[in-house]
């Protein structure tokens, strides 16, 4: 199955799909750079957390992104 991308609006169901703890990693900074935020070490530590040991699954990991997007990026 391939899974949904992170949601740009309200996220009223589940993302469906797996992706692995690596890409939901790399997906993770990459949402967080688009932000431009600046990341610690603390930030790296809960970035790993969140989606290596173990890792959550991909609705969980989406939705986040997705606040993160969203809260970057408020429509005009």
């Amino acid at each position: 199955m391939t899974p949904d991308p992170v949601p740009m609006g309200p996220v009223h169901t589940a993302p469906r799909g797996f992706v692995s703890g690596p890409d939901q990693h790399q997906q993770m900074l990459a949402v967080l750079a688009d932000a431009s935020l600046d990341l610690g070490d603390y930030d790296h530590r809960i970035v790993g957390w969140l989606t290596r040991s173990p890792g959550q699954d991909w609705s969980t990991v989406a939705t986040i992104a997705s606040w993160i997007q969203r809260a970057a990026n408020p429509p005009t």
